[in-house]
C-alpha cells in the first residue's frame, strides 16, 4: 500500500460532516443535432461501459475510519460504476434553477471513504434540452485547478471527434486544447497550501531569503496605507459555518468585461474583482450587514510579475510563480466607477510589493497571509478574531475555443469549491471561449438567498458599463 504524503492526508484529517473537502465542477452540454430521445442514455452508458479506469480513480484511504486511516492509499481492482456514476432526471418545471438546487444537495455530502473518492452525476429533463455533469473528487486527490483541467482534457475542439472519454478512463492520454494553459492558473488556499507543503524540502535557501523580503514589506506597509493587510473587518460571511451548502452560477460575456477594463485602463480581473465588490456590498444592504470599513479579497494568482503581464488576458502560463494577493475590494465607496479604481490600484499595489520575491518566497510569503484559517479549527478563533480576509476569489483561465465531447458541445463550465469555516462563501470563475463562468459555492445556513449575489453581480457589471463602457 503506497504511503499517503501530508500533503493528501491534511484535507482527510481536516474534513467534518460541516466541511466537506471534495471540490467539484457542474458541465452543461447541448446534444448533437441528431441526438436521438435515449441520447443521455448513451452518454451514461459510454461512461460507464469501459473499466479502463486511471488509477487516480481507484484510490481510498486504506483503513477509511480514524486518523490511522489518513496514512496509507489503497487502490480497488473493481470499480462499482452504478455506484459512481449516478443517473438524475430534473422535476417540474426543470429549469436550471432546479438543477442548481441539485447540485446544492450532492455538493453537500461527503463522499465514502471506503470507496474511491469520486463521483459524477449525469443529469437529464432539463426544458431547452440540455444536459448537465456534475462530478465531484476529494481534495487529498487533485486540488480545484487539477480537477478543471481533468475536465477540459477530456473534450475536443473536433465537434466530430467521437473518441473522447470522461477524466477517470484516461490513464495516460492528455489531449489540451489550443490555447489551454496547463500550469496553475488559479489557486484556493488549500491547493496553496498543498503546494507549499510539497516545496519545502527543496527550498531552504529561498525561504532563508524571504525573511529579509518580509522585513522589506513590512516597512513598506507601516510607511503607507498602500498594501491591503490580512486583517478585515467582521462580516456575515465570516463566521462559523455549518454542512449544507447551496450554489449558484451564471454566464457573462467576456467581451463586455473586456470593454471595460479597456475603457477604464485596468484589467479584466479588477472588473471582475469590481462586479464582486458591488454584487456583495448590494448584498449586504439588503440584509442590513454592510461593514463600515471596506471588505477585502484573497484572490490566487498566476504571477507574472517580471514579464508584466495579466495571466488571464495574456494566455501566458506563470509556472510556479503562484501565490496570493489581499485586494481592497472598496465597497464603503458607493459609486462603482470609484470602486473599480481602488481594486486596480490596491491589486497593482500588492503585486509590485511581491516584484523582488522568487517564486518559492512568493509561495511561502502567500502561505504566511493565509496563516490565520489553520486556527479556525480553534474553538472561539473565528468568532473572537478577525478574518484576514473576507471572501476568496479564483479565477481559473479556461479554453478559448468551443468544445464538445462526442458532438455534445459545451455550454457551460462551473466551478464548485469549497467554503471553509470563517469563509462561508468561495467564488470561483472559469473563462469558456467567450463566457466567463462563475460558481458561488456558500453555507446554506449562513449565507441566505445565495441566488440574489448572481442578480447583483449583473448590475454591479452594467453600472461599471455606463461609467466605462
Amino acid at each position: 500500500m503506497p504511503f499517503m504524503p501530508p500533503t493528501d492526508s491534511m484535507f482527510l484529517l481536516a474534513e467534518s460532516r460541516e466541511h466537506p473537502m471534495h471540490v467539484g465542477g457542474l458541465q452543461l452540454f447541448e446534444p448533437p443535432a441528431d441526438a436521438g430521445p435515449h441520447y443521455v442514455r448513451e452518454v451514461l452508458d459510454q461512461f460507464r461501459g469501459n473499466d479502463n479506469v486511471n488509477p487516480l480513480f481507484r484510490k481510498r484511504p486504506a483503513e477509511p475510519v480514524g486518523a490511522v486511516g489518513s496514512t496509507w492509499w489503497t487502490h480497488d481492482e473493481t470499480i462499482d460504476f452504478d455506484y459512481h456514476v449516478r443517473h438524475s432526471a430534473l422535476p417540474e418545471p426543470r429549469r436550471i434553477r432546479e438543477l442548481l438546487q441539485a447540485t446544492s444537495l450532492w455538493h453537500s455530502s461527503l463522499l465514502d471513504r471506503h470507496r474511491p473518492l469520486w463521483e459524477c452525476h449525469v443529469v437529464e429533463g432539463l426544458q431547452d434540452g440540455r444536459f448537465a455533469v456534475y462530478n465531484k473528487v476529494h481534495h487529498s486527490m487533485v486540488d480545484g485547478v487539477s480537477a478543471i483541467r481533468l475536465m477540459q482534457r477530456s473534450l475536443s475542439t473536433d465537434p466530430e471527434a467521437d473518441d473522447c472519454l470522461p477524466p477517470w478512463l484516461q490513464p495516460e492520454r492528455a489531449r489540451n486544447a489550443p490555447g489551454e494553459s496547463t500550469g496553475s492558473g488559479g489557486f484556493g488556499p488549500l491547493a496553496l497550501a498543498r503546494s507549499l507543503a510539497g516545496a519545502v524540502g527543496d527550498v531552504a535557501g529561498d525561504l532563508a531569503g524571504l525573511l529579509p523580503a518580509s522585513a522589506r514589506i513590512a516597512m513598506e506597509a507601516i510607511g503607507s496605507n498602500d498594501l491591503t493587510l490580512p486583517r478585515a473587518p467582521r462580516t456575515m460571511f465570516n463566521v462559523p459555518i455549518g454542512g449544507a451548502r447551496r450554489f449558484a452560477a451564471q454566464s457573462w460575456e467576456i467581451e463586455r468585461i473586456r470593454r471595460v477594463a479597456k475603457s477604464s485602463a485596468t484589467t479584466m480581473n479588477d472588473v471582475v474583482l469590481a462586479m464582486v465588490s458591488g454584487a456583495l456590498r448590494e448584498y449586504l444592504i439588503e440584509n442590513h450587514a454592510l461593514p463600515d470599513d471596506p471588505m477585502t479579497a484573497m484572490v490566487p494568482v498566476s504571477l507574472s510579475l517580471r514579464s508584466g503581464g495579466d495571466p488571464a488576458e495574456t494566455g501566458r502560463d506563470g509556472g510556479n510563480q503562484v501565490g496570493v494577493i489581499i485586494v481592497n475590494l472598496a465597497t464603503d465607496r458607493e459609486n462603482g466607477s470609484t470602486r473599480l479604481e481602488e481594486i486596480a490600484y490596491s491589486s497593482r499595489q500588492a503585486k509590485r510589493i511581491l516584484g523582488d520575491l522568487t517564486p518559492t518566497q512568493i509561495l511561502a510569503f502567500s502561505a504566511l497571509q493565509m496563516l490565520p484559517l489553520a486556527f479556525t479549527p480553534v474553538p472561539g478563533f473565528v468568532k473572537y478574531t478577525h478574518p484576514p480576509f473576507n471572501v476568496i476569489v479564483s479565477n481559473v483561465p479556461g479554453p478559448t475555443e468551443e468544445m464538445y465531447f462526442n458532438g455534445a458541445r459545451l455550454d457551460g463550465m462551473y466551478p464548485v469549491s469549497i467554503a471553509l469555516d470563517g469563509q462561508a462563501i468561495n467564488i470561483t470563475l472559469t473563462s469558456r471561449a467567450g463566457y466567463l463562468d462563475v460558481g458561488i459555492i456558500g453555507c446554506r445556513r449562513t449565507v441566505p438567498h445565495l441566488q440574489r449575489l448572481l442578480l447583483h453581480l449583473e448590475s454591479a457589471l452594467s453600472e461599471l458599463e455606463g461609467s466605462w463602457g
